[in-house]
């Protein structure tokens, strides 16, 4: 006799995605569509108010400017951020420094959306650890983006995101049940909500700091590759999206699977598999990074959903700004041929 979960699975391997593109609508008319279905399913958009964007403390490093600050996203709910400001132009590279963008001042760097993943929180993402089991999270390796981003020559803005560290998380790691399924009581999902701080975030970054804003790049590993992929199909000012083990079929990974509950956001199978939304963020760079031995993104779902992203960039004629990273090993962010990969894109004029 099949399981219930066997038997959701084999109804939804034969579901064909209502919204696929089917290769015959204009490119661009498909792309509105199915921007604004996504924007439904996620929840979104909510309602814009005052940042009252304040600063918490300032501190001077030996190579960068970190600023800790805290603003509205929503009416009544505050984001913690920290926003890291490369001091001079001694860790650019010259392929980047090249790339600079020729109308704007040389010390106006690209800026990094450092994005965690399942840990304790955004201070993984600064190389702090906090808690004594910081060292044990499965996703890691590679997870101290900001690190990464000023070594890069880059400024870095990391964000808290709901249900971990300082917005709902502990020591041993986010506590997405009780938000995730309350939020879906109103017509809300905690993705959504995710994304949405992340644009506010970005909202006010662009008021109160100096960076190159057509340099905009986003990263994150596992639940930060979630965010960032559906923040990346939503909010064109992201010009680089760098998801890492998340980027997979739905049904080899969230629907074959135990994962944490902030996965899922409903009915989305019906409308797109995770290939069709790449359509989102084409003709912009997008980089997928994955590990062969991943066992909760295996890579044979990557492989099939990077095919159908490949077929959205052929339809936008942008075969060449889309790229598969592969690593030899499980779920963590493999940021050295990841970098490679992202500085080509940055290099460009």
């Amino acid at each position: 006799m099949t399981t219930p979960h066997n038997f959701i699975r084999e109804k939804t391997a034969n579901i064909v995605p209502s919204m696929r593109w089917d290769g015959k609508e204009d490119f661009s008319v498909w792309q509105n569509r199915a921007k604004g279905k996504l924007n439904c399913l996620l929840g979104l958009p909510f309602q814009k108010c005052d940042d009252k964007f304040y600063v918490e403390y300032k501190e001077e490093f030996d190579n960068f400017t970190e600023t800790r600050f805290v603003f509205q996203s929503e009416e009544g709910f505050f984001v913690p951020c920290h926003f890291w400001q490369p001091k001079d132009l001694s860790g650019l590279s010259p392929s980047l420094r090249h790339g600079l963008s020729p109308r704007l001042s040389p010390r106006l760097r690209p800026l990094v959306i450092c994005l965690q993943g399942h840990t304790s929180g955004m201070h993984i993402s600064m190389g702090r650890h906090k808690y004594p089991g910081d060292d044990n999270f499965p996703s890691i390796i590679g997870s101290d983006v900001a690190v990464r981003a000023i070594k890069e020559g880059c400024c870095a803005l990391i964000i808290e995101q709901r249900c971990f560290g300082e917005l709902g998380g502990t020591e041993k790691g986010p506590n997405c049940g009780e938000s995730s399924m309350a939020a879906l009581l109103i017509g809300r999902t905690i993705m959504g909500e995710r994304v949405w701080d992340v644009q506010r975030a970005l909202d006010a970054a662009e008021r109160h700091f100096e960076f190159d804003k057509e340099k905009i790049i986003c990263i994150g590993n596992s639940t930060g590759g979630a965010t960032t992929f559906f923040a990346s199909c939503l909010d064109p000012r992201i010009r680089y999206s760098v998801p890492s083990c998340y980027f997979c079929s739905f049904d080899d990974c969230i629907g074959a699977m135990h994962h944490c509950v902030c996965n899922y956001i409903p009915n989305i199978r019906l409308f797109f598999d995770m290939g069709d939304l790449a359509g989102l963020i084409t003709p912009r760079p997008l980089i997928i990074t994955a590990g062969k031995d991943d066992d909760i993104f295996p890579y044979n779902g990557v492989q099939k959903a990077f095919k159908e992203a490949l077929r959205m960039y052929e339809g936008a004629g942008a075969t060449d700004r889309i790229k598969l990273v592969t690593g030899d090993g499980g779920h963590w962010f493999y940021a050295d041929p990841a970098w490679e990969a992202l500085n080509f894109y940055l290099a460009e004029r």
